[in-house]
């Protein structure tokens, strides 16, 4: 697939992609770089995904501007890359950092050998033992130079960029121990510390493969978002031809044979068509789209070959907008990353500013000079704040992968770090307590008007919906061989209300709730199904300012809410229904669903269902799929929309899921617990970590080579607790 993004995203932010970075101490030094630069309000950088989101004057905040800077730095700010474009760089990445490693281990074993036998007294006189220090000295040399390079560049680069982090302490602690080592050797002693430099270099090295595998990890479940395509079948006319992905246009009609995925979002001008959803949304069952349905990219065509037309072009469909707004998630900063970057900012100076302090007191107070500098040594080497740079990044990729497998797709980190602590959480019916499975149950259709024109025109009327309602009709429609004809030429939401449309003959439609249509037009509700005691939703028709009739719809209560609601009532969470349909409809389904009669409210209004919220313990979740439901959505703390939601709930949302059923809210709700559970675990080790150990090193004589296993542990330990989320399942 092409490059899926367009930067800026909109007229005052802004997504890219930054190459080069080797650490999160890189990503600092460019986000401090790039929040000094006139016009940007804020920017944030993502180790983790090498995403930069910016916010502020347009022009400031333009590729164009911002890319020589960042370049004089090192590094390469480039147009969002595309999902299987980050794994290629990953993947050549994890091979460079093998190379590495083994080049290291290879020489660094005999260092190491040679350093043994000289601390366990094996040899049998202090020349030969002199000796080998020049050959441990001498193994260090490709380690130091070849498989540290990366550090030392990565140093220099934050250091110019006067944000000095854990790669500058790791250059001053390897080129420490090695200048200490060779000054030692200079005075004749055989006490040398290459081995200290050699395992630090080691141990990082690893715990970057590690890392750089926990990424590549994270950004394959990101790539689940993209249908692999480059070449579709554009029409010309009824003929076929090849065309690069890239340059389909809007409106063009597009082919797509029996067993392809679909490959750009459009509207089905074929009669039906079937469908496999399962790379979308888990779901395996074939599900039947009649004509004006609107299809998505990656579900695949499982039966004759069909026609769309194009209604977004590559880069613009809902999975390309999920996945830069998954990617620019990842680039925001919570409140437990911010503190975890303050935390590290300070880290670093009160280092080096320590271990001067101590290699200052150990010589006032009359430790030889060998021992002080060793001392100090071990203070840069322990106060590495590679755990508390990795502690939050690490954790929410791990936890947005597995909230991908799981079909929940997580586009706000505000969200992220609230949804775990819910205390309240509204659904909407349709089809969200639903199987979004309606059937037709009657028409009424006004005097002078036949059933099949009722049902003709209603279904038109909802061409290009995603509404179960819409589908259910157009379904109807298709089951009497009824054609819906040319596709509007404008079509018009009313939150809470319906639809307006202009046919492509200049007839005006309506179609929606009976009460708001009557308001519309200016008319009664003319309508022999008066009685409110009906379960069933009713969906009025006009065109021209005529009342046509009504439709009665009957939705599928979904079975399978029963189990994942109980859940919430066990953690303590207030629960409650929320809907514009009739009382007798929102009580049938909320008797399936286990709601008690106090906690179904029916029709309510956008306005009332957002007052509703309002009244709910804090934090809300609010569970929505309809235009009507886009206000009830930005109200609550976390706005979530199920699978088939309208494009606004979906825009309105921080959380979409991707397959079927309530369990998604569940499984968001509890991956979102677990993984802010585990960013504070992470913060809390890490920073515990470096605090105490430093307390130590000052005041205990704490070898070097101690230093580094210890520090290495702690970064091991903060990237095996996020993994631990992956594991989970």
């Amino acid at each position: 697939m092409p490059d899926a993004s367009h930067s800026p995203l909109n007229a005052d932010t802004a997504l890219y992609s930054l190459h080069g970075m080797w650490c999160t101490s890189c990503a600092q030094a460019v986000e401090s770089v790039l929040a000094r630069h006139r016009g940007v309000t804020r920017a944030s950088v993502n180790y983790a995904t090498a995403t930069v989101h910016l916010s502020g004057d347009a022009e400031a905040i333009a590729l164009e501007t911002l890319a020589p800077r960042v370049r004089r730095l090192g590094y390469r700010l480039v147009p969002l890359e595309a999902a299987q474009d980050a794994e290629s760089r990953l993947e050549a990445e994890s091979r460079r950092l093998t190379l590495r490693l083994a080049v290291g281990a290879s020489f660094g074993m005999w260092t190491m050998l040679a350093s043994l036998l000289i601390y366990a007294g094996a040899l049998p006189g202090t020349h030969l033992e002199f000796v080998l220090a020049l050959v441990s000295g001498a193994f260090a040399v490709p380690v130091v130079s070849y498989a540290g390079w990366p550090f030392y560049r990565a140093g220099w680069r934050t250091l110019r960029a006067a944000r000095p982090g854990m790669d500058a302490l790791i250059s001053l602690g390897v080129l420490g121990a090695v200048l200490v080592s060779v000054w030692l050797l200079w005075r004749g002693s055989a006490e040398v510390y290459f081995d200290t430099a050699v395992m630090l270099i080691l141990l990082l090295l690893v715990g970057r493969l590690v890392e750089t595998l926990c990424r590549y990890r994270g950004l394959r479940e990101l790539s689940r978002l993209y249908p692999r395509m480059h070449e579709v079948e554009v029409l010309d006319g009824d003929t076929p031809r090849p065309r690069a992905l890239g340059e389909v246009a809007l409106g063009e009609r597009v082919r797509v044979d029996a067993g392809e995925l679909v490959p750009l979002d459009g509207v089905l001008e074929s009669d039906r068509a079937w469908l496999d959803l399962s790379p979308l949304n888990g779901e395996a069952r074939a599900v039947s789209r009649q004509r004006g349905a609107a299809l998505q990219a990656g579900s695949r065509n499982l039966g004759e070959a069909i026609t769309l037309l194009v209604t977004a072009r590559a880069g613009e469909g809902y999975l390309d907008r999920l996945h830069r707004q998954m990617l620019e998630l990842h680039a925001r900063k919570g409140e437990l990353q911010r503190l975890a970057d303050r935390f590290a900012a300070w880290l670093s100076p009160l280092a080096v500013v320590l271990a001067v302090m101590t290699l200052g007191g150990l010589l006032l107070a009359g430790v030889t000079v060998e021992e002080s500098l060793v001392r100090a040594l071990s203070v840069l080497v322990v106060a590495c704040p590679c755990a508390v740079g990795l502690a939050i990044p690490l954790a929410n990729l791990a936890a947005g992968s597995q909230a991908l497998r799981h079909g929940v797709v997580f586009r706000d980190l505000a969200a992220f770090e609230s949804l775990g602590q819910v205390r309240s959480a509204a659904f909407d019916k349709t089809g969200t307590l639903t199987r979004g499975e309606a059937e037709l149950a009657a028409c009424h259709p006004a005097e002078g008007v036949d059933e099949p024109m009722l049902l003709r025109l209603a279904a038109q009327a909802e061409w290009g919906s995603e509404h179960p309602l819409g589908l259910a009709l157009r379904q109807a429609a298709d089951q009497r061989g009824l054609a819906m004809g040319e596709a509007p030429v404008d079509i018009a939401e009313a939150a809470g209300g319906g639809r307006r449309l202009v046919l492509a003959d200049g007839a005006r439609l309506w179609i929606g709730e009976p009460a708001w249509l009557a308001a519309e037009l200016g008319l009664p509700a003319q309508t022999e199904s008066n009685d409110e005691s009906q379960a069933g939703s009713r969906v009025a028709v006009a065109r021209d300012g005529e009342w046509l009739g009504e439709l009665t719809l009957r939705d599928c209560p979904d079975a399978g809410a029963l189990a994942p609601l109980a859940e919430l009532r066990r953690a303590g969470m207030t629960l409650a229904l929320v809907s514009g349909d009739r009382a007798a409809e929102v009580a049938a389904v909320g008797e399936a669903a286990g709601f008690a009669r106090r906690e179904c409210f029916a029709s309510q209004s956008p306005e009332a269902k957002a007052r509703l919220m309002d009244r709910l313990p804090r934090p809300s979740l609010f569970v929505g799929d309809g235009v009507n439901d886009v206000l009830a959505l930005a109200t609550a703390d976390v706005g979530m929309a199920p699978l088939g939601a309208s494009q606004p709930a979906r825009d309105g949302a921080a959380v979409q899921l991707l397959e079927p059923g309530v369990a998604g809210v569940v499984e968001a709700w509890q991956i979102a617990r677990r993984a802010r559970r585990i960013m504070r675990q992470n913060l809390a080790l890490s920073a515990g970590y470096n605090l105490v150990a430093l307390g130590l090193v000052v005041w205990i004589a704490i070898p070097p080579l101690v230093a580094v296993l210890a520090m290495a542990a702690s970064s091991l330990s903060v990237t095996a607790n996020a993994a631990r989320l992956g594991l989970s399942d």
